[in-house]
């Protein structure tokens, strides 16, 4: 008698991410700094942006990303930071120029103007660039740090466009708030996969495979238990969201895969508050360093990287973006 065939496997969620490639290489990344010599660079930072009144942060700040950038590596290899601090300092006056200064003169005018229908003009404009100020910052800081960032000598590029970056943040903004946040994790899934859609390395670019909806399930259930946790059941979603946002990027025939849990990120977030409070700020280094590490040491690629048909294929990219990222103090880049 012939035995049935075996049942079919149960089909996937949309959700869900295919399996990791039980026969695919893995590759993990390490990071290799540590937060006496992250501390040396941090020190002569602020000792010189103290001396020239704030000037040399901008080169500080690069010195940091060289660091950090230098001291990641991934199947043998480190990444490699190319920016300046002089593109960082022309970068941030020409935001400072093309946005900040025109807000605030629009502040004296609604202030001091005796006229309400100009008033009622300076206010819509100043709402109008506002909206458009952090869509811009994000692309922009995006665009010149993977622009400035390579991998065994080939560079990353963003080729997102600003303005339609910006018309979705407009619109899924204005539904954030007519839902009273319950379209935020929609919109947070949605803005991640334009970034990450729109990255390139050399000639191959990045893909995101994840539903809008994906998160919004665990959102909903997080905000009912954040009066019973205290809200400590945050940790968990941050976790839950890193772990989403990586296992649906893909890279080629390549799939990263993260392994954040809510318990060790409570851990880390905590003992980082700790030390800054601890040293009145000056464990900031070895905070970078430990988040750093945390990171690397839950995240792998997994799959085959083919990277002999990976060509060197930079795009151009102005500091003027990260100049107004650097008003809202946006992070580092990553992927996730």
């Amino acid at each position: 008698m012939v035995p049935p065939p075996p049942p079919p496997p149960p089909a996937r969620r949309p959700s869900e991410p295919p399996p990791p490639y039980a026969d695919g290489e893995t590759h993990r990344f390490v990071f290799h700094g540590r937060g006496g010599s992250l501390f040396g660079i941090h020190i002569v930072n602020v000792l010189l942006t103290i001396v020239t009144l704030g000037v040399y942060y901008f080169w500080g700040k690069t010195r940091v990303r060289k660091y950090v950038w230098g001291q990641s590596e991934i199947a043998g290899d480190r990444f490699a930071y190319h920016g300046t601090g002089r593109e960082l300092f022309l970068g941030f006056l020409k935001a400072l120029l093309v946005f900040a200064l025109p807000l605030y003169l629009l502040y004296l005018v609604r202030a001091f103007a005796p006229w309400v229908a100009v008033k009622v003009v300076a206010a819509i404009l100043s709402y109008i660039i506002a909206s458009v100020f952090l869509p811009l910052a994000i692309v922009g800081a995006r665009r010149y740090r993977l622009s400035r960032s390579s991998w065994r000598g080939i560079r990353f590029s963003f080729r997102g466009t600003a303005w339609e970056f910006v018309k979705f943040f407009i619109v899924n903004t204005l539904l954030v708030s007519l839902t009273l946040g319950l379209w935020y994790p929609v919109f947070d899934v949605g803005r991640h996969a334009f970034l990450v859609r729109h990255s390139w390395f050399g000639n191959r670019k990045f893909d995101f495979d994840g539903s809008s909806t994906g998160l919004f399930g665990r959102f909903v259930l997080t905000l009912v238990l954040t009066p019973f946790t205290l809200g400590l059941c945050w940790f968990w979603y941050l976790a839950r969201k890193r772990r989403y946002f990586w296992d649906h990027t893909t890279f080629g025939a390549a799939r990263f895969r993260n392994t954040t849990r809510g318990g060790p990120l409570l851990w880390l977030m905590l003992g980082n508050l700790i030390l800054l409070v601890a040293t009145l700020g000056l464990g900031w280094p070895w905070a970078q360093a430990r988040s750093a590490r945390f990171l690397a040491r839950n995240l792998s690629l997994v799959g085959t990287l083919d990277l002999e048909g990976i060509e060197q294929d930079a795009r151009a990219a102005s500091a003027t973006g990260e100049g107004l990222a650097g008003f809202l103090d946006i992070g580092t880049l990553d992927l996730g």
